[in-house]
């Protein structure tokens, strides 16, 4: 289990982060939509702040935030542009939290504290062109040379790519074993002989993010880049990792209904129709309502789910369900958002133009809403949920 900040240093940080996002991230985003790229002034400024390091372990110099801490840090970075987020998201998510689950001594200490200041970005490649929610049958693979394994293989959409100077990689390198078994976890330097980052990709939306394919071509590696030396516990620990990593992207979706609601208040009672402000109306009042209710609903399950991770060290059915609820909401939030805007809603000038395109990701990405689904209803039919 996590041990937290005290309160008080947790409130300085919270409100530090708060005031970061109001007053440089909330005023960046057009910029930040028109360029596609994140300004590096304010990637300065969040390493200067510390935000890279937010869930790494104080000893290798993060902050250690426990769930419960990182879902209220999620919720007020769901309140701007998911590009921002999206650039620390890899170091205190999905591409360092395996390092930190079961990296050994040496590998936390030759990584982690450079992680924790932003100096390096870790890239997470698990998604493969034709393997995307069944990672057992990924086919890149990690052949044994002595005593160094070659790397082969395609990833894809893999966030932070080209920025990335540490890639954790799952690989095949058992090929008689069963699926979960035959996955390993390996560190692999992005300087690697043979190691290609492709172009950028063009999404629908997130722009300012940066994905691509990442190319392996016998990229030799000693075996001592196996996350905790170990062959063979790549899939299970990448399943770990996706538990926490749910959580937050709930707790993302959930500040993001946040602010959807507010730029929908706002305007609402501005925008005059019939000699009355819209907000007088009841079918307007009816998706506000509707709205708010989603809001309090994820924020409710984000946060028990986020308790019960921190206080047994798991929470696999209750963060898909967090997720799936989460990010399903959000997009139902986000189409009333711009439904109350009418024509403007349908205007880049109004944010929530962007939030509508951003949002969609989330029903996508680390585990699309019907594997939620399935990995739901097994659990409760099997009796352990």
């Amino acid at each position: 289990m996590s041990q937290a900040i005290d309160d008080d240093t947790f409130q300085q940080l919270r409100d530090m982060i708060q005031r970061f996002v109001t007053e440089r991230l909330v005023p960046n985003e057009t910029r930040l939509e028109i360029e596609d790229e994140i300004p590096e002034e304010i990637v300065t400024e969040m390493r200067e702040l510390g935000l890279f390091g937010l869930t790494i372990p104080p000893e290798y110099g993060g902050t250690g935030l426990t769930a419960r801490q990182e879902a209220q840090i999620a919720q007020i970075f769901g309140h701007t542009a998911l590009a921002f987020r999206s650039l620390l998201a890899t170091n205190i998510g999905i591409g360092a939290r395996g390092l930190i689950f079961e990296g050994t001594d040496a590998q936390k200490e030759a990584y982690l504290p450079r992680l924790a200041s932003g100096e390096l970005i870790c890239a997470f490649a698990l998604t493969e062109p034709d393997t995307g929610s069944d990672p057992a049958n990924l086919t890149t693979k990690a052949v044994r040379d002595g005593d160094d394994y070659l790397i082969s293989g395609t990833k894809r959409y893999i966030t932070n790519a080209e920025r990335a100077g540490l890639f954790t990689v799952m690989a095949r390198t058992d090929f008689d074993a069963p699926g979960a078994d035959a996955i390993s976890a390996f560190l692999v330097p992005s300087d690697a002989p043979g190691l290609t980052v492709g172009k950028k990709d063009r999404k629908m939306g997130q722009r300012g993010t940066t994905t691509s394919d990442v190319v392996f071509d016998k990229v030799r590696v000693p075996s001592s880049a196996i996350i905790g030396e170990t062959p063979g516990r790549g899939f299970r620990l990448a399943m770990r990792v996706l538990d926490r990593g749910r959580i937050h992207i709930a707790a993302l979706a959930t500040g993001m209904c946040d602010r959807l609601i507010s730029e929908m208040v706002e305007y609402a009672k501005n925008r005059r129709q019939f000699g009355n402000p819209i907000a007088e109306y009841q079918l307007i009042q009816a998706m506000i309502a509707d709205s708010y209710t989603e809001y309090r609903a994820s924020k409710a399950l984000v946060e028990e789910t986020a308790g019960i991770y921190d206080d047994t060290g798991a929470a696999r059915t209750e963060a898909s369900a967090a997720k799936y609820f989460a990010t399903e909401a959000v997009g139902r939030v986000a189409d009333r958002a711009v439904q109350v805007h009418g024509g403007a809603g349908y205007m880049s000038e109004y944010p929530v133009e962007r939030f509508y395109r951003d949002v969609r990701l989330l029903r996508i990405y680390e585990g699309t809403s019907q594997i939620q689904q399935l990995l739901i209803a097994r659990q409760v039919l099997k009796g352990e949920a």
